[in-house]
């Protein structure tokens, strides 16, 4: 059965068996909740209904994560979670990776220590998956702190990405500037969350003051003629996470998610996953919904996402169904 064919007859289980990309995960919140209920005896419950206000995430993030998983042996299960998570749901393109602060949380300031804990899991578990590990940083960090931890990272060639999430106005996008020019010097491919809560032009403030090749989710873009334009003509990506957009207010509901009309326009898009354990958001639910919604066809979504699976990544068209 092909992936369409599983969409249009509601198939999860085949969706699941096809390859896919999650570009967009925060692996501490991507785990897969089952695995961390045997492990824990912890049960996650996500969000079904749209949230009123971000101070009722922060209370199911207290009451279901709070401090549990604050140790080297409790962020090493969440990995491992993020791991199984991808395998089940038919994932071939991960991309995960540690906040900056947590090396010294959690890696006791020893790089190698935190690569090697992301390989591990990947070789054990899941060996089929491509890993693109990341470096991400917090918007509400100070610029001279996160200079400093970066300090551990650089040179480090296993790291793909570099990406920035947090409150999109913490502070000024510019503020970031040297980090991304050093980022772009080792190599890394340069992303940044943005155009989810804010201004379609601070999606395009944001692409050229750090040079962004993708963008975490960018969906005010569908708002400016002008903005889907610069997108396309830049090729910039937007890595998109639908039920996270509904839930948190962002988008009515998923038969009017822009992900439809910014692809139909061109933009180069992904779906993704962004916080299963929050918004039981795996990808192959995301694909199935879209559809359902009749926001995207089962065509549209087959393209889509062997689109996520190509760009980037070492496998070649011919291993990909």
């Amino acid at each position: 059965m092909t992936f369409a064919e599983a969409l249009k007859s509601g198939d999860l289980e085949n969706i699941r068996r096809s390859p896919k990309s999650d570009l967009h995960d925060h692996f501490v919140l991507g785990g897969n909740r089952d695995y961390i209920f045997r492990k824990t005896g912890y049960k996650i419950e996500p969000i079904l209904q749209p949230l009123n206000s971000m101070s009722e995430m922060d209370a199911w993030s207290g009451k279901y994560i709070g401090d549990r998983f604050n140790s080297s042996e409790g962020r090493k299960l969440l990995i491992e979670a993020a791991f199984e998570q991808a395998k089940y749901d038919g994932v071939t393109v991960l991309e995960i990776g540690e906040d900056v602060w947590g090396l010294g949380e959690f890696f006791h300031n020893d790089t190698d220590e935190l690569i090697a804990a992301f390989r591990e899991a990947n070789e054990r578990i899941a060996p089929e998956i491509e890993l693109r590990l990341q470096i991400g940083l917090s918007r509400h960090c100070p610029i001279d702190y996160l200079t400093d931890c970066l300090k551990h990272f650089w040179g480090h060639k296993e790291f793909y990405s570099i990406d920035l999430y947090g409150d999109e106005l913490a502070q000024p996008i510019e503020n970031f500037i040297p980090i991304y020019e050093q980022a772009a010097e080792n190599g890394l491919v340069l992303k940044a969350h943005v155009g989810e809560w804010g201004t379609p032009q601070d999606i395009v403030t944001a692409v050229k003051a750090l040079h962004l090749d993708e963008v975490q989710h960018g969906i005010a873009a569908v708002q400016d003629e002008s903005v889907i334009g610069f997108l396309v003509e830049n090729k910039i990506r937007l890595n998109i996470t639908p039920s996270s957009n509904v839930l948190l207010g962002r988008v009515a509901d998923m038969a009017h998610h822009p992900i439809a009309q910014l692809y139909r326009k061109g933009v180069d898009v992904t779906i993704n996953s962004d916080d299963v354990l929050i918004f039981d958001s795996d990808v192959s639910k995301e694909y199935l919904r879209l559809y359902r919604s009749g926001c995207l066809t089962a065509e549209e979504l087959d393209d889509i996402r062997l689109n996520g699976i190509y760009a980037g990544t070492r496998s070649s068209h011919t291993d990909v169904i």
